[in-house]
């Protein structure tokens, strides 16, 4: 009986550009779910809010029922926390431990990463927004609109976010983008028109805050979902003008150590 030894050519190499973006955003992914921190802020800081707000006659939401008015605003919330807090505060200690530079000098290229961190993002606030619609209806909201213009205004919130967020961790230090970065997240949820609407505040301040991407989000989405609006023009035109700000900025700015 004759055996025969096989010959074995080895092909080093890459992984396909695909499959190395997909495997870092399932990597990114798991990395945000398992951060008790992040979690807090991305999960239960806008559920105990919806809940609260919606159970308990604390704030004057106008005509209607109070969670027509807050969904929206805490949808819009949830973008905030996961596409430009949390991003930020786990890049910057990325870039911190030296993490970025080692991945910056791997095969996957650094647009790759970027768009790998990005659709993490993404998938976290899919389950976000599934787990608040739920308890959004149970607590009795009735959406109306447009479903695509509702996709439109998230995306592009996203983008406008994940620019910014990628932007301070790419350019502070990470202790002063943890400070900052949660700092900015107490300032818009109290001046973004997510709880409190914007014409509770004086002409001049409003007339600026209605600038900000956290007010076009959560006043776009208030319009189409609460007032059925076919699509809100001028606040995504506000979104897209601060993701493609954002994201250039993070481009020209970002430092990987």
């Amino acid at each position: 009986m004759t055996t025969t030894t096989g010959t074995y050519t080895p092909r080093p190499g890459a992984a396909p550009l695909g499959r190395m973006i997909a495997a870092q955003a399932a990597l990114e992914t798991r990395m945000l779910l398992r951060n008790g921190e992040q979690l807090l802020l991305t999960v239960i800081i806008p559920t105990l809010l919806l809940v609260l707000f919606s159970s308990v006659d604390i704030i004057d939401t106008g005509a209607g029922e109070a969670v027509d008015f807050l969904a929206p605003g805490i949808l819009a919330l949830a973008v905030l926390s996961t596409a430009f807090t949390g991003q930020a505060i786990a890049t910057g200690f990325e870039r911190r431990y030296g993490v970025l530079k080692r991945l910056a000098a791997s095969p996957l290229p650094r647009w790759g990463l970027m768009t790998a961190k990005t659709v993490s993002v993404l998938v976290v606030e899919v389950l976000q927004i599934a787990l608040l619609t739920v308890i959004a209806f149970a607590l009795g909201w009735s959406p109306h609109g447009n479903p695509f213009a509702v996709l439109l205004l998230l995306v592009l919130g996203t983008a406008a976010f994940s620019g910014l967020g990628l932007l301070m961790a790419g350019t502070l230090k990470a202790e002063a983008t943890l400070a900052a970065a949660n700092l900015v997240f107490l300032l818009l949820l109290v001046g973004g028109g997510v709880i409190v609407p914007l014409e509770e505040f004086p002409d001049a301040a409003r007339s600026v805050l209605g600038l900000l991407p956290i007010s076009a989000l959560s006043d776009g989405l208030r319009d189409v979902l609460q007032h059925g609006a076919p699509m809100p023009w001028g606040d995504l035109g506000i979104l897209a003008g601060w993701g493609a700000a954002g994201i250039a900025a993070a481009g020209a700015f970002f430092r990987w150590e």
